[in-house]
């Protein structure tokens, strides 16, 4: 099926949150440590869509809380981090994911949900489709073949940042 592509210029600010039936899966070490049927999108300008999975999508093992700072989105709220591994504790990938115990009420959709930076693990798969990281080390968007830029992140658009 092909799908509509997206701008993301077009996007809302305030960002869209919407929940998704579709495939997900992540990939560490050949190791698939997540997978679902469904996931949480948000769409904000400029960005491409960051998708958040329930954490009973994670392998077990796989998912360690982070140290260090926790972070503050406009938007949603304070998050802290997450190291990602695969399910026997190797590959470790430090601060890899996200999410938001207490995000504020219009995103309260995501409380608990697990987004992963798509450039700090092997793979990502969104309905099918290998995932491409958001420009940056900020940034934890997923770009798919339906998705056009610019993204905030990339260094040919710094009026973005």
């Amino acid at each position: 099926m092909m799908r509509p592509v997206e701008e993301v210029s077009t996007y809302p600010r305030p960002p869209l949150i919407e929940l998704v039936s579709g495939s997900v899966e992540i990939w560490i070490a050949e190791q698939m440590i997540a997978r679902d049927q469904r996931y949480v999108r948000v769409c904000e300008t400029y960005h491409p869509p960051t998708i958040y999975l329930d954490p009973s999508a994670f392998q077990s093992g796989t998912l360690h809380p982070s140290t260090g700072r926790p972070s503050f989105c406009e938007w949603k709220g304070v998050a802290s981090y997450w190291d990602v591994s695969a399910d026997d504790g190797t590959n470790r990938r430090v601060r890899a994911g996200w999410s938001y115990s207490n995000p504020t009420q219009p995103f309260a959709l995501l409380a608990g949900w697990i987004s992963v930076y798509p450039s700090r693990v092997d793979a990502c798969a969104l309905d099918g489709q290998m995932v491409l990281a958001q420009p940056g080390e900020f940034y934890g968007g997923w770009i798919t073949p339906w998705i056009r830029g610019p993204f905030k992140g990339d260094p040919n658009y710094p009026e973005l940042i």
